[in-house]
């Protein structure tokens, strides 16, 4: 897919939680949400802060790395402290702080120059990739607001960015968790919500994943508990996967707990 094309997902998909937020009461920016300690604030504040830092990795490259290091020096507690911090803002300047970085960030990647990668706090990645990463955080960070509020979303075919995300990370989250990428790759079948069938992998691979487009995301993003969704694996290889998968980099997450949402 074309980076113009990401990007006109990823302004659709901000605007819906801008739609959502944006009607918000000052108070209700104080609301719990699903994330440990994390309340609506945090969660703009956190793709806020990360727009900023995308930004800056598109375009600086070498104050950029200042950031990795920083991250490197406090790797648990970085990204809660960089929200926290972001998050102290009142409503009416934090709302308008994402809406100017999510812009900035659309507008950086344009520019990178053709073949170029920019760097990340996981692999680098090319502009498409990173504007993919910034749509699977937003919809994954909306979806700790979404709940938090107990309203519900009509899932969208933007989902299937997530899920592709999800699929090129396989080796990434083994890694993570210190252990070795199987050297076969899989088949991945999922539902998108217009009943369209997407697929990754040979289709005669013996280790297979399928499931509602929905749910896989869901579980990739560690928004809800496998136990709670139709996430199917066939072979070892691919059973071990989804009990340590994860779309986004950084440190593994602690995920929902079974029958959170219930």
């Amino acid at each position: 897919m074309q980076l113009d094309d990401v990007l006109a997902d990823l302004w659709a998909e901000s605007a819906e939680l801008d739609r959502l937020v944006g009607g918000l009461a000052a108070d209700e920016w104080a609301t719990p949400t699903p994330a440990e300690g994390w309340t609506i604030a945090h969660q703009i504040a956190h793709l806020a802060w990360t727009d900023e830092a995308a930004r800056l990795a598109a375009t600086d490259p070498d104050g950029f790395k200042a950031s990795l290091r920083t991250a490197a020096a406090s790797p648990t507690t970085y990204v809660d402290d960089g929200a926290a911090e972001t998050a102290a803002l009142p409503p009416e300047q934090l709302l308008p702080y994402w809406r100017e970085t999510r812009a900035e960030v659309a507008e950086a990647l344009k520019k990178v120059p053709a073949g170029e990668k920019v760097l990340w706090y996981g692999p680098p990645m090319s502009p498409t990739s990173m504007a993919t990463a910034r749509l699977m955080e937003t919809w994954a960070h909306g979806q700790d607001v979404f709940d938090a509020l107990g309203v519900r979303r009509q899932p969208s075919n933007r989902l299937r960015h997530v899920a592709h995300l999800a699929v090129r990370t396989r080796d990434f989250a083994y890694l993570l968790n210190d252990r070795t990428p199987p050297a076969e790759q899989f088949r991945v079948e999922l539902t998108g919500p217009d009943g369209d069938v997407w697929s990754w992998g040979s289709e005669d691979a013996a280790q297979r994943v399928s499931a509602p487009a929905l749910d896989f995301c869901l579980l990739a993003t560690q928004r809800r508990h496998r136990d709670d969704l139709a996430v199917e694996a066939e072979g070892a290889d691919a059973e071990e996967w989804l009990g340590i998968i994860q779309a986004f980099a950084g440190l593994p997450g602690k995920g929902r707990r079974p029958g959170q949402f219930a």
